[in-house]
C-alpha cells in the first residue's frame, strides 16, 4: 500500500514494529524491554522506502506464547518509546490489522488525528479466542475513523464477533502493480508455481500428489513450491519417494521481488488453499500474465468474479488430488485451444486492484475535503 499511496501524500512515515520473540519470564521481559527503550532513543531512525516514504523499523520484545491482547499493549508501549513519549505527528494515521497495530496507533495518535485500520488477517478466529483481545478490538472498532477489510471472509469474521459494528466495515483491497509485463507470453502450462505457506491448510500435500499424476502423463512438467511451513520436509521426502526430485523444487522462502520474478518465468500459478481472505498472490499472478488454477476457498471467487474463465480455472475445495489434476487437464485444454483471455482479466483486476485505483480510494477516505 505504501508504494501506491505515498506519491500522493506530502509525507508518509511507516512505523513497523517487528516482534522479537523469545522464551522469557516476567523479570527477563521487563529487563529486556527497559534495555530496548534506552537503545531505541539512539537506534531508531528513518530510512527511505517505497514510493518516497520513510520507514522506522523497531523491535518489539515479545515473550513466546504471548496472547493477542497483551501483544497489542506491548506494541503500544514500544511505539511510544520510539516516539519519545510524544504522539505520532500526523493528522491521518492508517494501521494495518486491528491488533496489534490498530490499538497501538489509536493509543499513540494525536487527539485531533483521524485513525483508520485495514484488517487482512486470516486468523481472526484465533485472535477472538482471547478475551482481552476481544475487548481491545471492540475499542478499535469504536474509536477508529474508518475500518476497512480486504475481502468478504474478513468482513464476515468481524461482523460475526461484533455485530453492532457491522455497519462501520468498509472495503478497500490491497494494491497490486500491473506495470511489469513478462518478457513473452505463456505458450503452454508446463512450469507450475506455488507461492505460500507449505501447509495442510494451503492444500500442499494434495498439490504434490496431483502434480505426480499429471507428470506421469507429461514428464516435461515442473513444479516450484516457494515458502516455508510444517510440510516442507515431509513433502521433500514424498517428492523423493515419487521419483520427482528433478521435477519438483521446494526452495523455501524468498524475497517478494524474487517471487514476482518467478511469476514471470513460470507458466501456471496453482493455489489450492482451503481458505483465503483475499489472495493477493492470485491478483499478482494475473498481473504477471499467468493463467490460474485456484480453489473456490473464500477470497478467490470474489476476486475473480466475472473473469473466472478468462483468467484460468476455479476448482472446488476437495480432500483429494484428483480435483486438482482434473482441473489442470481442463485448463490446459482450454488454454491451448485459445479459451482464455488474460488481457481482459488483467484489465478488470487493474481497475479494481491497481496502484492508481487503490490509492485514489485511500485519498478519498483520508482527505475527503481535497479536490
Amino acid at each position: 500500500m505504501v508504494a501506491a499511496t505515498a506519491p500522493g501524500c506530502d509525507s508518509l512515515t511507516v512505523y513497523h514494529g517487528d516482534p522479537w520473540v523469545a522464551a522469557m519470564d516476567a523479570a527477563t521481559t521487563k529487563a529486556v524491554e527497559e534495555a530496548n527503550a534506552k537503545l531505541m532513543a539512539r537506534a531508531a531512525h528513518r530510512v527511505p522506502t517505497a514510493g518516497g516514504a520513510e520507514l522506522v523499523h523497531f523491535p518489539v520484545t515479545t515473550p513466546r506464547g504471548q496472547l493477542y491482547g497483551a501483544q497489542a499493549r506491548n506494541h503500544e508501549r514500544h511505539l511510544r518509546q520510539v516516539l519519545g513519549g510524544k504522539p505520532i505527528d500526523a493528522p491521518v494515521v492508517h494501521a494495518h490489522v486491528g491488533l496489534p497495530s490498530g490499538w497501538a496507533a489509536l493509543q499513540n495518535a494525536r487527539p485531533d488525528a483521524k485513525v483508520f485500520v485495514t484488517e487482512h488477517a486470516s486468523f481472526l478466529d484465533k485472535v477472538f479466542q482471547d478475551p482481552e483481545a476481544v475487548e481491545l478490538y471492540d475499542a478499535v472498532l469504536e474509536r477508529a475513523a474508518g475500518f476497512l477489510v480486504v475481502g468478504d471472509p474478513v468482513t464476515e469474521a468481524v461482523a460475526r464477533q461484533f455485530p453492532r459494528h457491522a455497519g462501520k466495515i468498509g472495503r478497500i483491497p490491497n494494491p497490486v502493480s500491473f506495470d511489469a509485463p513478462r518478457a513473452e507470453p505463456v505458450k503452454d502450462l508446463r512450469n507450475w508455481l506455488y507461492l505460500g505457506g507449505i501447509l495442510e491448510s494451503k492444500g500442499c500435500r494434495w498439490l504434490v500428489e496431483a502434480f505426480a499424476q499429471c507428470h506421469a502423463e507429461d514428464p516435461t512438467l515442473t513444479l516450484t513450491m516457494v515458502g516455508e511451513g510444517e510440510l516442507r520436509r515431509p513433502l521433500t521426502e514424498r517428492v523423493a519417494e515419487l521419483g520427482l526430485a528433478d521435477a519438483v523444487k521446494l526452495p523455501g522462502s524468498i524475497p517478494h521481488d524474487e517471487a514476482l520474478g518467478l511469476m514471470r518465468s513460470h507458466d501456471l500459478l496453482v493455489h489450492p488453499s482451503r481458505y483465503e481472505t483475499f489472495g493477493m498472490t492470485i491478483v499478482e499472478g494475473v498481473a504477471a500474465g499467468m493463467p490460474l488454477l485456484v480453489t473456490r476457498c473464500g477470497g478467490p471467487e470474489k476476486t475473480l468474479a466475472g473473469i473466472e474463465d478468462a483468467a484460468g480455472e476455479l476448482i472446488d475445495v476437495e480432500e483429494n488430488a484428483e480435483s486438482i489434476s482434473e482441473g489442470f487437464r481442463r485448463l490446459r485444454a482450454r488454454f491451448l485451444g485459445g479459451g482464455l483471455d488474460l488481457e481482459r482479466a488483467q484489465a478488470k483486476l487493474a481497475a479494481d486492484y491497481g496502484y492508481e485505483a487503490v490509492a485514489q480510494a485511500h485519498y478519498r477516505l483520508w482527505f475527503p475535503d481535497s479536490p
